[in-house]
């Protein structure tokens, strides 16, 4: 079987131990998705937290989805919302965006847990330098389907004859799967580029184990059964290719170079919309 299985790098982003096999030297980018994040199971202390500081974006959405805890995202939109496990938290940079995402009060006063995903879809080349945006979507509004042992949820875009009601700018899969021991699922080929991440559990791909937290890329027109050997969850992503190359540089995504030289500049000098009530910033890595 021609699969390639990435095994991330382990990090830290404000203290929050992740796991990030996306970008790799072995693979930029699946359908859209250019950055993959697992923020690892965590527990903080009552005065404790996640807290990123304020911080920007362009060329890109950010798209965060937790499975324990609560963030509080802000953004120069003025945007405050506060996103619960199942919730999809939606933002667009387009040219420009800056946002914080932290602990709520309310948990940082009783102590918390997290756990989630964030990823990164690049925008298509014609809609880098769009107008940003937010939306935020409910557990409740993402469809979902469950039988014979097999629970899918689509966190964005469209898969299993489910379509998500998050606003993707390019065709795109996002499924929070859930299976139970023994169930299986039909790995199909509407999207060109697809690639699983395990969670948690056992499974196969055909006959092949899965290893779990690692990214597993799938070859373009096979069809695979997923076989849960014990009782898992995984997340699968995917689409169409991106429209050309993309660079990468802190924070910013682009096709073109001097969109990027432009935002680190304007980020250097304070020349950046601003979250209301945040005076706290991360510096640009020199």
């Amino acid at each position: 079987m021609n699969i390639l299985t990435i095994r991330p790098r382990a990090e830290a982003v404000a203290g929050q131990p992740i796991l990030r096999p996306l970008p790799s030297a072995q693979c930029r980018s699946v359908g859209p998705f250019v950055f993959f994040d697992h923020m690892l199971e965590a527990t903080y202390a009552p005065g404790t937290g996640m807290d990123v500081r304020q911080h920007p974006h362009i060329g890109l959405s950010t798209l965060t989805y937790l499975f324990e805890g609560e963030l509080q995202h802000k953004d120069s939109l003025g945007s405050d919302q506060v996103v619960k496990p199942g919730d999809v938290s939606w933002m667009t940079a387009g040219k420009g965006v800056a946002h914080v995402e932290r602990t709520p009060d309310a948990l940082l006063a009783s102590g918390s847990r997290a756990h989630g995903l964030q990823v990164w879809l690049a925008l298509p080349s014609a809609l880098e330098d769009c107008e940003p945006s937010y939306s935020h979507h409910p557990a409740s509004s993402l469809p979902e389907r469950d039988a014979l042992g097999v629970r899918i949820r689509l966190i964005a875009g469209s898969g299993f004859c489910l379509e998500s009601p998050v606003p993707v700018l390019s065709p795109t899969l996002y499924a929070d799967l859930q299976l139970e021991a023994g169930a299986t699922l039909n790995i199909p080929t509407e999207h060109p580029q697809r690639a699983l991440y395990v969670l948690e559990g056992e499974a196969l791909l055909d006959d092949q184990p899965l290893e779990p937290r690692c990214l597993v890329v799938l070859p373009e027109g096979e069809e695979y059964v997923l076989s849960a050997c014990s009782g898992c969850q995984l997340v699968m992503i995917g689409g169409e290719p991106l429209d050309g190359q993309r660079r990468m540089n802190w924070n910013f995504v682009s096709s073109r170079p001097e969109l990027i030289d432009r935002a680190r500049s304007r980020w250097a000098a304070g020349d950046w919309p601003v979250v209301q009530g945040e005076t706290s910033r991360i510096e640009l890595p020199r």
